[in-house]
C-alpha cells in the first residue's frame, strides 16, 4: 500500500501518516460513541453550554 501511494505523484509520507492518524481518531470516536452507555450521555446533555 506504501509503495502505491508513494509512486502516485505529490503523496508524501507526512500526508499518508497525518491520513491513517485522523482515519484513527475518527474510528476511536466511533467506538466510543457506540460502547457509551446511556447514564454517560445523559450526564453530558445534561451540562449547560453557557455560564
Amino acid at each position: 500500500m506504501r509503495q502505491f501511494l508513494e509512486g502516485v505523484t505529490g503523496v508524501d509520507i507526512y500526508l499518508t501518516t497525518s491520513l491513517l492518524i485522523f482515519f484513527l481518531f475518527f474510528l476511536a470516536v466511533l467506538v466510543w460513541f457506540f460502547t457509551a452507555d446511556k447514564k454517560h450521555m445523559e450526564k453530558l446533555s445534561r451540562i449547560p453550554l453557557k455560564d
